[in-house]
């Protein structure tokens, strides 16, 4: 009796040494595999951002001048790009690979319909070329000069169209499937017409003071000078366009000769 007790003693003794050595044993393993390791980090100095920049909320692009001119007059301005199938970019040779060297040409338009009505065309997708147009800029009857398409951009503002300069002809051809055109050296404007102009007569009211205040304000920061200045009708070689109608020359040079730069 004496023998098998001193055994069962034994046993019990071996069994909690071995209890002892597992629970070391998995108690190890699990700060080594679980417990989350505490790294040392450097302090950091926590800076302050810097204030943004001021930026001008309108890109003016390479065609204008960086002279505002001295006239303390500003339009209101408002960007609607267009959407990028209704414009696209300057070519530097034609279709036939003959290089494009032609300097800028103002072309002037008119809406014939409201502002918002020609930007929500411009801003719909056309996936067909025959379909694509838009200007570059649209000076509302307020004087607001909204941006429609940037004026290093191709904007699609004349169809079968050349400018008769001083010496000869200027057209391009960038699609052969099209007649050539002034687009790729044009930078469109175009008024938006008063509500009796909404039709296809000869002529209507005309344009606000305004806008042919902002119309000068605009050119005055463009490097195009006035000789390169014209409209829709005069350089359309189809016969159906006559826009801008009833535009008052005399009264749009009077406001833009009022710019040092474009002073004789």
């Amino acid at each position: 009796m004496g023998d098998q007790r001193w055994f069962k003693i034994r046993v019990y003794v071996s069994a909690f040494c071995l209890a002892m050595v597992a629970t070391v044993i998995l108690a190890t393993t699990y700060k080594a595999f679980f417990e989350p390791q505490i790294v040392a980090t450097p302090a950091v100095e926590v800076l302050e951002p810097a204030p943004a920049a001021a930026q001008d909320p309108v890109d003016h692009g390479f065609i204008y001048t960086a002279d505002q001119g001295s006239s303390a007059y500003r339009p209101p301005e408002r960007v609607a790009l267009a959407d990028p199938s209704n414009y696209g970019e300057r070519y530097t040779v034609d279709a036939y690979g003959n290089p494009l060297t032609q300097d800028y040409i103002a072309v002037l338009h008119e809406t014939v319909w409201s502002a918002n009505s020609a930007i929500n065309t411009f801003q719909t997708y056309h996936p067909r070329d025959e379909d694509q147009a838009s200007y570059h800029a649209i000076i509302d009857r307020d004087g607001t000069v909204i941006y429609i398409v940037p004026p290093e951009k191709r904007a699609f503002g004349a169809g079968n169209s050349v400018f008769e300069g001083p010496n000869g002809p200027e057209t391009a051809v960038t699609n052969t499937q099209f007649a050539s055109s002034v687009n790729n050296f044009a930078y469109h404007i175009s008024l938006v017409t008063p509500s009796d102009g909404q039709n296809n007569a000869p002529t209507h009211s005309g344009y606000t003071d305004v806008q042919y205040k902002s119309l000068a304000w605009l050119m005055a920061q463009t490097t195009i000078p006035e000789g390169r200045i014209v409209t829709h009708a005069v350089v359309d070689r189809s016969n159906s366009r006559q826009d801008p109608r009833s535009f008052n020359w005399p009264h749009f040079l009077e406001y833009l000769q009022q710019y040092p730069s474009r002073q004789a």
